[in-house]
């Protein structure tokens, strides 16, 4: 008797706040980018694969606000893109600082550590996201995905 009441209500509750449960770091994004159209540029340019134009917009970004764990990660991901494997790793590193469950940041320090051959810190970030992505996300498929990848790569 007082699981047919309890299932129900349980269940009311997980799909009223299952948003709010889930990690924000999409919609912040979204939110910076409407609020700060220097972010929106960044984020365009990053987009359009243009990361040494995005960089000096991205520096100028987190000058004006250390605590954007968004503009971080992105300063992280155009630094990898263009090889500075070192640079990508502490942007990353201070995105996860202010924002541990930073859903992309995650997930592109997890294919980076693949980058650099470290499995086991690679499934870490995976873990991370695995607990971040309540219901699922692309960023957990896109690490999950790259792992699989990279363990028939190289026979694991």
């Amino acid at each position: 008797m007082l699981t047919r009441l309890f299932f129900p209500a349980a269940l009311a509750f997980i799909v009223a706040t299952g948003p709010a449960l889930a990690d924000s770091s999409a919609s912040s994004a979204a939110n910076k980018a409407k609020a700060d159209p220097a972010y929106a540029q960044a984020e365009q340019l990053v987009e359009d694969g243009k990361y040494e134009a995005a960089i000096p917009v991205l520096e100028g970004i987190v000058a004006k606000d250390q605590e954007n764990a968004d503009a971080f990660n992105l300063l992280g991901y155009s630094h990898r893109q263009l090889g500075s494997i070192d640079v990508a790793l502490g942007h990353y590193e201070t995105a996860l600082r202010l924002q541990p469950r930073h859903r992309g940041a995650n997930e592109y320090l997890g294919e980076l550590y693949l980058k650099l051959g470290d499995l086991e810190k690679a499934q870490e970030r995976l873990d991370v996201l695995d607990d971040a992505c309540f219901f699922g996300c692309k960023e957990y498929t896109e690490l999950k995905n790259a792992i699989a990848a990279y363990k028939a790569k190289v026979g694991s």
